[in-house]
């Protein structure tokens, strides 16, 4: 029999320490599957904390008996100039895919929702990660081992439709999976840190991560950061396609690259601030049938004149490239209301009005 990738995968390609998957096992019924890939630096440890890890807190809250199932995994880290190499040039993002994908497959269900969340280079890792479930498909749960996983990724990797690559789904995936829903706070390019140099003689080998919206993703929300103008936090929005029969929104904050993505190291003033996305972010998905502690919103206070996490703290000032961002390209772009103060004259319209879901 073969040995199931869920069983192996703490060992497998050298997992992160920081990387946690949530042990819960739910009565087997219709089960949520929740994915949150860290963005670069961000883990669960003090200070390095950003919206995927709350998230992921947030969610270990709910009863045993949920019928959720969580999987954590903390972006790359820069422990010493050593690693500086590996920061630059996003080494660790294929792997960190297909452990996604293959934790992913090992437990996914027919009927079951999938929820891909993610934040900065995490968030850039959770789109390609439904990318390849939709151009090659989701392993069925007796099919997910690691040899399979392999071979599925070559598959993604090459960007063709193959003969080979046609009888592989066929012989293996699931005929049909669909993607409830994406989130992604301020999506950056899978090089993580673009110093110069380093992303020029690395940006070909991650062209082949589709990062579209693609047939199986139902809904896609997009937390972008109005305020960011170091180039190397350049963002990677969705383009609209007609042919695309989801839903996507695309919505500008007031702040800047951290404060979207709650990556804030000790600076707790900007919390209010940065609350504001993360709250936005989460009632998308409870409005999509996401469980949610009880009285989950009192946790996150939110206040749009609290001070920005700015750019220029710890490593920011040493990216001095900077330029405004462009807003208004794409027609699912919005302002949230609580920037309309800041950019009034921003060429975009209002968001929705928040709240899908009653309180809690």
């Amino acid at each position: 029999m073969p040995v199931r990738l869920a069983d192996r995968i703490s060992h497998w390609l050298r997992r992160p320490k920081d990387g946690a998957a949530n042990a819960r096992r739910p009565a087997r019924g219709p089960t949520d599957h929740v994915i949150l890939l860290d963005g670069t630096l961000g883990s669960l440890a003090p200070g390095e904390l950003t919206h995927v890890g709350r998230t992921y807190r947030l969610l270990c809250d709910l009863p045993a008996s949920a019928p959720v199932t969580l999987y954590y995994e903390a972006g790359i880290q820069w422990p010493d100039w050593r690693r500086t190499h590996h920061v630059a040039a996003g080494r660790g993002i294929n792997r960190q895919i297909r452990r996604a994908y293959g934790y992913l497959a090992s437990r996914y269900r027919p009927g079951d929702r999938i929820f891909l969340i993610g934040h900065s280079r995490g968030a850039y890792a959770v789109r390609s990660l439904a990318g390849i479930i939709g151009s090659v498909g989701l392993l069925r749960a007796e099919h997910a081992v690691e040899r399979n996983v392999m071979e599925a990724y070559r598959h993604y990797e090459s960007a063709t439709d193959s003969p080979g690559r046609a009888a592989f789904t066929r012989a293996v995936c699931h005929a049909h999976c669909e993607i409830e829903m994406v989130g992604a706070w301020d999506t950056v390019k899978a090089l993580g840190l673009r110093l110069p140099l380093f992303w020029m003689l690395t940006e070909s080998r991650h062209a082949f991560h589709d990062h579209r919206l693609g047939p199986a993703v139902r809904h896609g929300y997009h937390a972008l950061a109005l305020d960011e103008r170091r180039v190397v936090f350049a963002p990677v929005l969705w383009e609209s396609a007609d042919d695309w029969a989801g839903h996507v929104e695309q919505v500008w904050f007031h702040g800047c690259h951290g404060d979207v993505g709650g990556q804030l190291g000790e600076f707790a003033p900007a919390l209010p601030l940065a609350h504001i996305p993360l709250v936005w972010m989460l009632e998308k998905a409870a409005g999509h049938g996401l469980r949610l502690p009880e009285g989950w919103r009192a946790r996150f206070p939110c206040d749009p004149a609290a001070p920005s996490v700015g750019m220029n703290r710890s490593w920011g000032k040493l990216f001095v490239l900077r330029r405004d961002r462009p807003v208004g390209r794409d027609p699912s772009e919005a302002l949230h209301p609580t920037a309309l103060a800041f950019a009034p004259e921003a060429p975009l319209p209002l968001s929705a009005p928040a709240g899908l879901t009653p309180q809690g």
